[in-house]
């Protein structure tokens, strides 16, 4: 073989073994709880409300954005083992986060008693919606993922985050602008989810 005719090697795609699920997992899981903590620090260190309640809704589109396209990343999501393994990392990464919750940030009493009233008093009712959630959202960043490189476009977290963020930050703005009482940072955050199944919902159907 001469020289400048060797194959070049393949690049990796559908990164699906456990290791990496599991490091990918881990290191979402520390993505997201640093991004709790900030949002905790923001709700306790800026009094101004309005200066609040948007430097919360960056965390929290920041956030969303990290959950749901950095597992397809990760397993570079191009067909049904990717997408599978993006939607596992995002599993492991809310496992991860549950340890950070339950040592860190429940013994010093991080979130208000209103949060943990929701469930009756029980500190566990969200857990399982987050795992949830945390595995959809990473589900459906690993089919938005896979269907724009099948189309040829730019796969680039920035480049998918985009339109979502954009979304997220128009459905905050109309709603803080409106008479509808839903705080900013959750109303960014249903924007992009909404947003994100819709693109989702596009991807398969034009696969189909």
């Amino acid at each position: 073989m001469t020289a400048g005719t060797a194959p070049s090697a393949p690049s990796a795609i559908d990164r699906s073994d456990l290791r990496h699920i599991l490091i990918g997992g881990t290191r979402l899981g520390l993505t997201i709880g640093a991004a709790v903590i900030i949002y905790l620090l923001v709700s306790r260190r800026v009094p101004d409300l309005i200066a609040q309640a948007l430097l919360q809704t960056v965390v929290v589109i920041a956030a969303a954005a990290a959950a749901t396209f950095l597992p397809a990343q990760w397993t570079t999501a191009r067909g049904t083992e990717g997408i599978a393994a993006a939607a596992a990392v995002g599993l492991w990464g809310t496992i991860v986060f549950m340890a950070i919750d339950v040592i860190v940030l429940r013994p010093f009493r991080a979130y208000p008693w209103t949060w943990d009233a929701i469930g009756g008093g029980s500190t566990w009712w969200y857990l399982p919606i987050w795992w949830m959630l945390g595995t959809f959202v990473a589900w459906l960043g690993g089919l938005v993922t896979a269907a724009r490189a099948r189309r040829g476009g730019k796969t680039s977290i920035v480049a998918l985050s985009v339109p979502l963020v954009l979304g997220g930050i128009g459905f905050a703005a109309g709603i803080g602008l409106g008479q509808v009482r839903i705080a900013m940072p959750v109303a960014a955050g249903g924007g992009f989810t909404a947003i994100l199944i819709v693109f989702a919902i596009v991807a398969v159907a034009r696969k189909g």
